[in-house]
């Protein structure tokens, strides 16, 4: 009698950077999407995590995600990585109308020590599906952005981070008396990523 185990999958310090650092491509995309920041015809279909998801095809947003991923997964492996905000800004005036913060907590162990962790990837592709979906239903529950948008990213590093020529300090770009919503979490074991949208209230709630 052929004997079965329920089979667990290795996770190492590497493939946990290269998996988070994908996930915020995914998902800037479909911010940038739902969120109408790019054009609904600049993106393309494509399938990922069991899901559809859309990707933009123009050229400078390209590059700038493709090269913020390489960047961020060289963070990630080196645990120097806390947070990353994606913030969309009104074209005309600058003004923060929403920040999308993906908080990251690594096992210092793992980075310390080389240590491995198990985790299934079809129980770790549930968990981002979960925030991916959230993501796409953002209309109902964020304001509608009625002008021209734009966006950028700032990331959180440990402070003894050489950052290299394209990243430059900046000031946190808060909003003032934010709403938030908390959306869910994902964990490959070695980084924890939780997600949360802090908004700027609606004139429309104010009256």
């Amino acid at each position: 009698m052929a004997s079965r185990t329920a089979s667990k999958d290795i996770i190492t310090l590497r493939g946990s950077a290269a998996i988070v650092s994908e996930f915020f491509g995914y998902a800037a995309n479909s911010i940038l999407y739902n969120r109408a920041v790019y054009p609904e015809e600049s993106f393309t279909k494509v399938k990922k995590y069991g899901l559809t998801m859309l990707l933009t095809q123009d050229e400078g947003v390209k590059n700038f995600i493709a090269n913020l991923t390489s960047q961020l997964s060289e963070w990630l492996e080196a645990g120097k990585l806390q947070r990353i905000v994606l913030v969309i800004m009104s074209k005309a005036t600058s003004e923060v109308l929403e920040r999308w913060n993906f908080n990251i907590v690594t096992d210092a162990e793992v980075v310390e020590k080389g240590a491995i962790k198990e985790k299934s990837d079809k129980e770790i592709m549930r968990e981002i599906q979960a925030i991916m979906r959230q993501i796409a239903s953002c209309i109902t529950y964020l304001p509608c952005l009625d002008e021209p948008c734009v966006f950028d990213v700032l990331a959180y590093t440990d402070t003894d981070v050489d950052a290299p020529g394209t990243w430059v300090e900046s000031d946190a770009k808060l909003i003032d008396n934010p709403q938030m919503v908390k959306l869910h979490s994902f964990d490959t074991k070695i980084h924890k990523v939780d997600t949360l949208v802090s908004y700027k209230k609606d004139e429309w709630d104010e009256e």
